[in-house]
C-alpha cells in the first residue's frame, strides 16, 4: 500500500529576531492522528516553531505544507479557523458566556445555529463541564482546569482536524494538571486528530507523544518516539536532559509485552492460589507504572501482606490471546531490570 502524504509538512524552517536566532533548519512530516511533542528547556524555540505553523508567526525561511498546499498561499484568518489552537493562558473573553466562547468559531465559519447548540453541549458535557450549570456562566467565575477544559472545548468546536497546543496545562497546579491530562488522552474527540504540543514537561511529552522533536537553542537534536529518545539518544545532550528522569519514564515506556513476552512460560510457574476477578486482570498493553499501580491497590484492599498479590495479564500469547498469565510483583521488577539491562547494551 502506498503511503499517504503527510498532514502537516515543515520543510527548513528558520527564524532569527535580529541576530539572534530562535528556530534553526528544522524538517518533520507528521501523518493523520499522529501526535508530535515539541520538547526542550526553556527559549530553545518551541513556541516560535509552533506559531509558525499557523502563520501566527512568519519564517525567515522554509515552508509549512497542510494537506498539501502552501500555508501561505491562504488568507491567515482561513487557514487558523481550520486549525485548533489552545495555549496556557487560555485567552477566554471575559465578557463572553462559556458556550458562548465554545461558539465563536463555528458563528465565524456561519455554522447553523441548531448545530453550534448540539456541539457546545456535547463538549461541554465530554468535558465534564455540565451544560445545565456552566453554559452560562463566565470565565472569571470558574477555575483554572475548568477554564482550560472551555479553552480546548472552543478549540473543537468546529472539528478542526488538526490541534496546536502551547503548554495547554502550564498554568495549573500539579494535581488538576495530571488529572485534566489523563482525561485529555482518553477523550474520543482527539483520538482521530493530528495534533502538536508545546511543552517542557518531560513526562507530560512521554504521555501525550507519538513522537517527540527535542529542541535546544533552535536546533533539533533528535525526533523519533519516546522510546527511541530514551534508549538510543542521538547525541549527550539528549542523554543528558532525561537523566533526571530515567528511571520513571523507562516505567513509562516500557509495557508489559516488552518485559514479558520472552519469558511468559517461567512466569507461570507461580501459585495459582490467586482468584481471578475483573479488578486483578490487565492487557499486556499496560505500562509497567500502571501495573505498579495495580499491584500497591491490590495489596491496599486486599488486608493480608503477607500473601503476595498476583495479577493476570491477558493477550501475553498470540496463539491464545485470551489466556491469561499470573504475574507477581518480584517477577515484574526482576523482568523489567533484566530487559532494561538488555536495551541499555543493544
Amino acid at each position: 500500500m502506498a503511503p499517504t502524504s503527510p498532514v502537516i509538512e515543515v520543510r527548513n524552517l528558520t527564524r532569527s529576531y535580529g541576530a539572534q536566532p530562535v528556530v534553526q533548519d528544522v524538517s518533520f512530516a507528521l501523518q493523520a492522528g499522529e501526535t508530535l511533542v515539541l520538547l526542550g528547556p526553556s527559549g530553545c524555540g518551541k513556541t516560535t516553531l509552533l506559531r509558525m505553523l499557523n502563520r501566527l508567526v512568519e519564517p525567515d525561511t522554509g515552508t509549512v505544507h497542510v494537506n498539501g498546499q502552501d500555508v501561505r498561499q491562504l488568507p491567515p484568518e482561513q487557514l487558523r479557523r481550520r486549525i485548533g489552537y489552545v495555549i496556557q493562558q487560555v485567552g477566554l473573553l471575559p465578557h463572553y458566556t462559556v458556550a458562548e466562547n465554545v461558539a465563536i468559531v463555528p458563528r465565524l465559519l456561519k455554522a447553523d445555529e441548531a448545530q453550534i447548540t448540539r456541539r457546545t453541549e456535547e463538549l461541554l458535557t465530554r468535558l465534564h463541564l455540565p451544560p445545565a450549570r456552566f453554559a452560562g456562566q463566565y470565565p472569571h467565575q470558574l477555575s483554572g482546569g475548568q477554564q482550560q477544559r472551555v479553552g480546548l472545548a472552543r478549540a473543537l468546536a468546529a472539528d478542526p482536524p488538526i490541534i496546536l497546543l502551547d503548554e495547554p496545562f502550564g498554568a495549573l497546579d500539579p494535581i488538576t494538571r495530571s488529572s485534566i491530562r489523563r482525561e485529555f488522552r482518553e477523550l474520543p474527540e482527539l483520538r482521530q486528530k493530528t495534533m502538536v504540543l508545546v511543552t517542557h514537561d518531560v513526562q507530560e511529552a512521554f504521555e501525550l507523544a507519538d513522537r517527540i522533536l527535542l529542541l535546544n537553542h533552535g536546533q533539533p537534536q533528535q525526533l523519533g518516539t519516546p522510546r527511541e529518545l530514551l534508549f538510543h539518544p542521538a547525541n549527550s545532550f539528549v542523554r543528558e536532559f532525561f537523566a533526571a528522569d530515567y528511571l520513571s519514564l523507562q516505567l513509562r515506556v516500557l509495557r508489559l509485552h516488552d518485559v514479558l513476552s520472552h519469558q511468559a512460560s517461567g512466569i507461570e510457574k507461580h501459585s495459582l492460589n490467586s482468584l481471578k476477578s475483573d479488578s486483578n486482570i490487565i492487557p499486556h498493553t499496560v505500562s509497567i507504572q500502571d501495573a505498579l499501580q495495580y499491584f500497591s491497590s491490590i495489596s491496599a484492599s486486599s488486608g493480608t501482606p503477607s500473601t503476595p498479590s498476583i495479577i493476570w495479564v491477558q493477550g501475553l500469547d498470540s496463539a491464545n490471546p485470551d489466556r491469561l498469565v499470573p504475574l507477581t510483583y518480584p517477577a515484574l521488577m526482576g523482568a523489567f531490570a533484566q530487559t532494561v539491562q538488555q536495551l541499555q547494551t543493544v
